[in-house]
């Protein structure tokens, strides 16, 4: 009698640890009944299912983060780069990312492979050095589209690394250097124009003022004075006393 006991407890413990499934609060259970799916998945908490008849998947609906590998990409501009990104996704319908597709994770990182080869295959490479946002966006909106059928919602795609070729980033740094070079002298040239400009609005207000000339004078003595301890002798201008030389007649 006790072994057929033992027997029966240990068949109602399987049962009960097979029909017992604890789902998380990030999480959601897709159920086949008989391989038939049931409209609703199960939400968190302790869920009972029906040993040998209900299947119960759990899929998560945390963002997920997945690194795309370097892939070699060409470029518009005939420019062979290696490029890296990483894309951010979640789920958002749990049926059809079970039944959709087979695997949506490695789906999706396929689709993503293909896109961004894809997508930077028509791109220069001076756009994907300056305009990465743009890119970013793109390759988004294309990932969405794709995904969309799945249950699935891209959130954000970003490129993280362009890797050149030594003789392309030796290009590059030389055309750095050139513009560098070419914004130092548009600058300097700047500065004389406005410099010369200064002096030519001077010169204008010393012809129409010419008592602003002697002003200036006056005040560059005072600096003179300031600044040095020796003594130092200036020609006066006659002019500066004409205005106290009485008139004789």
């Amino acid at each position: 009698m006790y072994p057929t006991l033992v027997v029966l407890m240990i068949i109602i413990v399987v049962l009960l640890s097979s029909a017992i499934r604890i789902i998380n609060e990030y999480e959601r259970g897709v159920v086949f009944r008989l391989g038939r799916l049931k409209p609703e998945p199960k939400g968190a908490g302790l869920r009972l299912i029906i040993p040998f008849v209900d299947k119960l998947l759990k899929v998560s609906l945390r963002l997920i983060t997945m690194d795309v590998p370097p892939q070699d990409i060409i470029t518009r501009d005939n420019v062979s780069v290696k490029v890296n990104a990483v894309i951010f996704f979640r789920v958002i319908d749990t049926n059809k990312a079970i039944v959709q597709v087979e695997n949506y994770l490695y789906a999706t990182s396929q689709l993503a492979q293909t896109t961004l080869r894809s997508v930077l295959g028509q791109t220069e490479l001076d756009e994907l050095l300056s305009d990465r946002e743009k890119i970013n966006q793109k390759l988004q909106h294309i990932l969405d589209l794709h995904t969309d059928p799945w249950g699935i919602k891209v959130s954000a795609v970003e490129v993280k690394h362009v890797d050149l070729p030594q003789e392309m980033q030796r290009a590059l740094a030389k055309q750095a250097e050139a513009e560098r070079e070419r914004r130092a002298k548009v600058i300097a040239a700047e500065g004389e124009f406005q410099a010369a400009q200064k002096l030519s609005d001077a010169a204008t207000i010393i012809e129409t003022h010419p008592i602003a000339l002697q002003l200036r004078y006056l005040q560059t003595l005072a600096e003179v004075a300031t600044e040095n301890n020796s003594t130092t002798i200036f020609p006066i201008p006659i002019d500066l006393f004409k205005h106290f030389i009485l008139d004789e007649k």
